[in-house]
């Protein structure tokens, strides 16, 4: 019995990990998607820079 639930905790533990690093890959392809639009596209006249950021 005891070893049923080790590994049904086990399956758990791997399965929420799975599903945050899924997640966490999608987040990731958001944010490139995001930095590339503002690096393709043109400052909208703050300060007249070339990039919407400071650095």
């Amino acid at each position: 019995m005891l070893v049923l639930i080790l590994v049904l905790l086990l399956a758990l533990i791997l399965g929420g990990v799975g599903f945050a690093v899924h997640v966490l890959w999608w987040v990731a392809l958001a944010i490139l998607v995001i930095w590339l639009i503002g690096f393709l596209l043109p400052a909208g006249g703050r300060g007249g820079g070339r990039r919407w950021y400071r650095w």
